[in-house]
């Protein structure tokens, strides 16, 4: 028998890839109404730029960040993560977002999404493919006053995820035995109907903990590239309860990173049969440890470690 770790508490973050900082940043402050809570960089290349947007206070389960990485388009393919979910409340809040993006000259398309929620499908500038999707209960999310959308309608954090898979069984049973996550059944996919959709969850339940595995046998693996996601990463308490999953993970013969100090979080990172990364990492202690809340984002920062480099960091990196 495994060792137990706590249970996971549901999505954490999500990390993609952009080729545009600036149209980023543009998108993701001007048109989804998220907040830049960090912008650092990537902390094993500090040459690229790394941005970290969320709700007012940077919560866990509410951010999506990027790399600022000058790279081709991605292929899209399996081994993947292929769609991103956001969470609104209502279907009226829905029907806002497809205003306002369709006034933005974004297109959209109206769907019925597993469990019978409500959802809306669009893509970044770059391809980066979203969802928005319908659930009525409370979010993590703190409204940004400073957001261009009213606190009302703001974006209630992440979830569901989409990962396309030539294969769903080895994940499935990787998500189950290893993860702690439920299986929610089968589905189809409203986009796909002729694709398999299994979904399954974890945390408290509901689209923040939710993992979709689409069975794409049609598809060659995907290259990384802008418009793509690097990794997923799900939610654990604290210190204590990543070390246990590290014992969990050993215990199954499962390699992983080990710790890793990321200094807002700590992380440790493997990757499932798949072949997508997945990180798990910690709630705290969060995005305000080295700046004010309400300067979150204003200016680069760095982790201790690299600050000693910050000249030439800063002389390297591209403007935004």
């Amino acid at each position: 028998m495994l060792p137990s770790a706590p249970p996971l508490g549901g999505l954490h973050h999500l990390t993609a890839i952009t080729a545009d900082g600036a149209c980023n940043k543009r998108f993701y402050i001007e048109v989804l109404g998220l907040r830049l809570v960090k912008s650092t960089v990537n902390q094993d290349d500090p040459t690229t730029r790394h941005l970290f947007y969320a709700d007012a206070v940077g919560s866990p389960g509410t951010d999506v960040t990027f790399f600022v990485w000058p790279m081709p388009p991605e292929r899209r393919g399996n081994h993947a993560v292929a769609l991103t979910g956001f969470r609104v409340g209502s279907e009226a809040d829905l029907a806002w977002w497809e205003e306002r993006l369709r006034g933005l000259g974004i297109a959209v398309r109206r769907t019925r999404e597993p469990g019978d929620r409500p959802g809306l499908r669009f893509e970044d500038p770059e391809g980066q493919r979203l969802l928005l999707v319908v659930e009525d209960v409370p979010g993590p999310a703190v409204p940004w006053a400073a957001s261009p959308v009213p606190p009302e309608r703001q974006l209630r954090g992440l979830g569901p995820v989409t990962l396309d898979l030539p294969r769903a069984a080895p994940t499935a049973r990787f998500l189950e035995e290893r993860l702690g996550f439920r299986p929610l059944g089968e589905a189809a996919d409203p986009e796909l109907p002729e694709a398999g959709l299994l979904r399954f969850a974890v945390g408290p339940g509901g689209a923040a903990g939710e993992v979709r595995l689409r069975i794409r046998r049609d598809l060659g693996p995907a290259r990384q590239g802008a418009g793509g996601v690097h990794h997923l990463a799900f939610r654990v308490s604290d210190r204590a309860a990543l070390a246990a999953w590290a014992m969990r993970l050993d215990a199954a013969g499962v390699r992983h990173s080990g710790e890793i100090d990321r200094f807002w979080f700590r992380s440790l990172y493997l990757r499932e049969p798949g072949g997508v990364l997945v990180e798990l990492a910690t709630d705290g202690p969060g995005f305000a440890v080295d700046e004010p809340v309400e300067r979150l984002g204003d200016r680069l920062v760095l982790p201790p470690f690299l600050e000693p480099r910050r000249q030439a960091i800063e002389a390297a990196l591209p403007p935004l």
